[in-house]
């Protein structure tokens, strides 16, 4: 299903660690026929180093990192093509200044479960520098995104197929897709 609106526009799936944000941004990605961005690639060195080491990040870290998400959404929305990013996005600041990056023109898919599905998930993955010890962390820092505008909120206590066709059927009733 290529994209149909007429003005391109960005999509975020956001949440945790372990709520599966690549694997549902790159299945509404192709389901939309838009590009996928991998939000976690576009993480400073610097950022990465302390992850791995399991130390939380701070709002100054993330700033730079969420700037660049801004300014890849913002050029590929110049370029009038559609996109779709991981982005943890955790708490409202941080969406607003997503928001703000691109005029507006932005929605969100919050991915939410329970701490015991994140745990359970964190530890069935291989080679990904987020060690599970930060789940607790981003727990604390999460705000969660009620009544924000242009947010789908899809549990994630499905397949990827589930939570993407959710997810899909979600953003059709904001006028995405």
């Amino acid at each position: 299903m290529p994209e149909t609106n007429e003005t391109p526009y960005a999509i975020i799936v956001m949440g945790v660690s372990g709520c599966g944000k690549s694997s549902i941004g790159l299945k509404i990605s192709d389901t939309l026929g838009i590009k996928f961005v991998e939000g976690d690639q576009l993480h400073p060195a610097s950022n990465v180093e302390k992850m791995s080491k399991g130390i939380p990040l701070t709002d100054d870290d993330r700033m730079p990192w969420l700037d660049l998400i801004g300014q890849t959404m913002k050029a590929s929305l110049d370029r009038g093509q559609g996109v779709t990013v991981s982005c943890s996005a955790l708490k409202r600041t941080y969406r607003e200044r997503l928001r703000n990056a691109v005029n507006g023109n932005l929605f969100f898919v919050y991915l939410s479960g329970s701490k015991e599905l994140l745990t359970k998930r964190m530890g069935e993955r291989k080679g990904h520098f987020m060690p599970p010890s930060l789940l607790e962390s981003q727990l604390a820092t999460l705000e969660v995104p009620t009544d924000e505008p242009g947010v789908v909120t899809v549990d994630i206590d499905d397949t990827v197929e589930g939570i993407a066709a959710t997810a899909l059927r979600d953003l059709k009733s904001l006028g995405v897709a």
